[in-house]
């Protein structure tokens, strides 16, 4: 399948698009059927004193969000969004999820027809019709294919070619093996498979339970306690994933893969999610005040999808079946205590 053009979606607000797109640009530069240019949007700002795309087109480096690591020369920041979209037949969605339908719509009209589209969003988007995963917000807002890309993958260690593992989920096999050669370097190793959307439910429920991580370090527990939260935070994310993915099958072994255990341990010992619920713990301070003070205006996922997941629950009469995502939602918007946070567990359904 010969590509014509190879584009990168990036907001600048995080990290992780900047270490896909070091991957992204060394392979296209090294496989012929991709185009070399990758063409990355950046949220423009200025660094001291210099436009940040005019710093990644200089210097091959994001010195605000993943300083230290340099970009492949063919990576080219791109300030116009829909400049940069032109021509494209690849799609690497790496926004936050807020962000995500002020995108589309920005490049409905400007994008091929034919596209692929990867997202790399971890959220989920709640309405009244119910729970929306982003892949589909994209696919419904540009009529594309859609596929997603999750795993144990802390942008950091990505970025210092720490060897890795990482889910794609793509329910089309020959889309699948042209993703992976995409993606898939010595350090960085892909697995295909069929359950995108079981794949990428896995990528937004762990967010949550990370958060729940972080008040148990905050507590000051023990590891046996954090142990049980993250076990019953894979339980609640499998029985969401039963009820929610109705598009396709939901077998253990996905859960086995990247995206899945691997991702959820990763996240609750490490990132940002479970960083701020620590803080949150120890300090009494809003999540808003600590993701302004903490996180170097990267957005933070896990209460936010909280926010959505129990808007989903209460539509749906669950809420009492997942005690570990309505306890994040609670003590994180609603003033209850975190001190409270292991009595929300200690007649899970789990333990019936």
């Amino acid at each position: 399948m010969q590509q014509t053009g190879s584009q990168l979606f990036l907001c600048i607000l995080i990290n992780w698009g900047s270490a896909i797109a070091k991957i992204v640009g060394a392979n296209a530069a090294k496989y012929d059927k991709f185009d070399t240019t990758v063409n990355m949007w950046v949220f423009e700002e200025t660094v001291n004193g210099r436009k940040l795309t005019e710093i990644i087109n200089t210097d091959h480096e994001n010195v605000k969000y993943l300083p230290g690591h340099k970009l492949p020369p063919n990576v080219v920041a791109v300030p116009d969004l829909v400049e940069s979209v032109k021509g494209a037949d690849i799609l690497i969605f790496v926004v936050p999820h807020q962000f995500i339908v002020r995108v589309c719509d920005t490049i409905k009209d400007h994008i091929k027809k034919d596209a692929i589209g990867m997202s790399l969003i971890k959220g989920v988007d709640a309405s009244p019709e119910g729970l929306k995963l982003i892949s589909e917000v994209i696919r419904g807002k540009l009529g594309i294919t859609m596929t997603v890309l999750m795993g144990a993958n802390i942008a950091n260690e990505v970025a210092d070619e720490k060897f890795c593992e990482t889910t794609i989920g793509c329910k089309d096999k020959e889309h699948g093996l042209l993703l992976k050669e995409l993606m898939q370097t010595t350090n960085f190793r892909v697995t295909v498979v069929e359950e995108s959307d079981v794949v990428e439910i896995c990528g937004a429920l762990k967010n949550i339970v990370a958060v729940g991580a972080g008040f148990c370090d905050g507590l000051g527990f023990g590891d046996n306690t954090k142990a049980a939260v993250i076990r019953l935070g894979l339980m609640e994310m499998i029985s969401f994933a039963k009820v929610f993915c109705t598009n396709c099958p939901v077998s253990p072994a996905t859960f086995l893969e990247s995206c899945g255990i691997a991702d959820l341990i990763t996240t609750c010992y490490g990132g940002r999610n479970r960083k701020i619920g620590e803080a949150f713990a120890k300090t009494g301070k809003t999540i808003e005040q600590l993701e302004k003070e903490l996180l170097n205006g990267q957005k933070l996922q896990g209460p936010a999808t909280a926010t959505e997941v129990h808007q989903v629950l209460k539509q749906k009469n669950m809420v009492e079946k997942f005690p570990l995502f309505t306890a994040v939602y609670q003590i994180c918007f609603n003033g209850h205590p975190v001190s409270e946070f292991i009595k929300c567990l200690q007649n899970h359904p789990e333990h019936m």
